[in-house]
């Protein structure tokens, strides 16, 4: 299989590590009912990343719940600090992350 984005075949496709490099994501806290934190992680394209994977391998690093929804990812618990580490070994660079 080929790659309609880059023209590579799939296993030496690009696209994912450039779009990573694009991205300018922002980590915050918000609270939610009842006092309950949830971290907030926005602004990864969802069109060239696939945003349902990260979020299932961030969840299952964290061991807590969360869920994607309005084009972010929403992790219960305060876990701002952890997140930028974890977002460092799926390959986004630290320039591009915002705590």
């Amino acid at each position: 299989m080929v790659c309609s984005k880059c023209g590579l075949p799939e296993e030496l496709c690009i696209c994912e590590s450039i779009a990573k490099e694009s991205q300018k994501i922002k980590i915050s806290l918000s609270q939610k009912r009842y006092k309950k934190t949830v971290t907030v992680v926005s602004g990864i394209d969802s069109e060239r990343i696939d945003i349902k994977e990260l979020m299932k391998k961030l969840k299952s690093k964290l061991a807590c719940g969360g869920t994607y929804k309005e084009g972010r990812i929403e992790l219960q618990g305060d876990h701002k600090d952890r997140i930028k580490e974890l977002l460092i070994k799926e390959g986004f660079p630290v320039e591009t992350i915002e705590s």
